[in-house]
């Protein structure tokens, strides 16, 4: 029926919530004193939208000191300042634009809190005590639970250079995908013959069933394009995107495109960005069988429980009609409103 509304909510807490894994202890060597307990883990689990703390605990306290955080770029080998404090005070850099401060639950407590995670705040973070020639560190990963899409112009494959992919990615509420990312999505089962630019600028695409055009016989696995022009080369990208601060719900058509930006505003939203259409699907178990239109001007619907009148394909999936013309009053609508 015209005008149903299919509402689907994403319940969130902003409550602290992380996962910490266990990993190889990282400190780096230093003769004399040890200043900086071994971290149990120095891998933190997380969500967007979720409070996490990056533990950095003191043995001691030396006489004279600073704990210095910042974030290791992969892509940038500047160093990303995020606070120094010396134990009574502090100075925040704007690396975290205010969302970083110190634990302190003790004396002897350095631990890194970041308030409202985002997904540019998965990376590697190091704690770094300052105290002249017995200078040490400990390194933490941040990683986020999430979803990699591919993701292609609607002028058709192959059309982003690095930058272009970078953009693109950001523009449907995701940032592009690192390595391992795209490797853990590989294990759930992505099968992708189209390569794509990942973050640290490399051109990958993963393969679970070997075919032709995909590689030949190669076995299963992440295929490389090795090393190419971040500025010449074209590909598409593959986007990572996490959990939800809002609800994403479907408007029956038949409506055209501008009807459809003009429907979720006048229902208090927006209309549906791609990510947001993965991350319902992969964090709430969105499965609807219509097709609607997303920001991008392209048509989707998510399926958790395949059927075969809902695209046939065997796996659960967001499945996609492309890009039609946008005048063609032939789907629903998927909108977005933000909590």
């Amino acid at each position: 029926m015209k005008g149903l509304v299919l509402l689907l909510l994403l319940p969130f807490s902003i409550e602290e919530a992380a996962v910490y894994r266990s990993a190889n202890r990282n400190q780096d060597h230093t003769p004399g004193t040890h200043y900086l307990l071994d971290p149990i883990h120095n891998v933190v689990q997380s969500t967007r939208g979720a409070n996490v703390t990056l533990p950095c605990i003191l043995r001691q306290r030396p006489r004279n000191y600073k704990v210095k955080w910042s974030k290791i770029n992969p892509i940038d080998p500047m160093e990303n300042l995020i606070i120094i404090t010396n134990g009574k005070y502090h100075k925040n850099y704007d690396k975290l634009k205010g969302r970083a401060r110190m634990r302190r639950s003790h004396r002897l407590d350095a631990s890194l809190v970041i308030t409202n995670v985002t997904l540019e705040d998965e990376g590697r973070y190091k704690c770094e005590l300052v105290n002249g020639l017995e200078d040490q560190s400990l390194t933490l990963s941040l990683e986020l639970e999430g979803v990699v899409f591919p993701y292609q112009s609607r002028e058709g494959r192959y059309r982003f250079n690095y930058i272009e992919a970078r953009q693109a990615c950001e523009e449907q509420d995701g940032r592009l995908a690192t390595y391992s990312q795209l490797y853990q999505e590989w294990t759930d089962g992505l099968d992708w013959c189209n390569a794509g630019w990942l973050l640290e600028g490399g051109v990958h695409y993963p393969i679970i069933v070997p075919r032709d055009p995909c590689g030949g016989d190669l076995p299963p696995g992440i295929r490389s394009y090795g090393p190419r022009d971040q500025l010449k080369d074209k590909f598409d990208a593959f986007c990572f995107t996490s959990a939800l601060k809002g609800r994403v719900f479907f408007v029956n058509g038949p409506m055209n495109y501008t009807e459809a930006l003009n429907t979720c505003l006048a229902l208090k939203a927006q209309i549906a960005k791609v990510g947001h259409l993965y991350a319902a699907w992969r964090f709430f178990g969105l499965d609807h069988c219509d097709g609607g239109w997303l920001a991008d001007t392209s048509v989707r619907f998510p399926i958790i429980d395949p059927r075969e009148k809902c695209g046939g394909l065997p796996d659960p999936g967001v499945r996609s009609f492309g890009f039609p013309n946008q005048k063609e009053r032939l789907y629903g609508v998927y909108c977005y409103a933000p909590v």
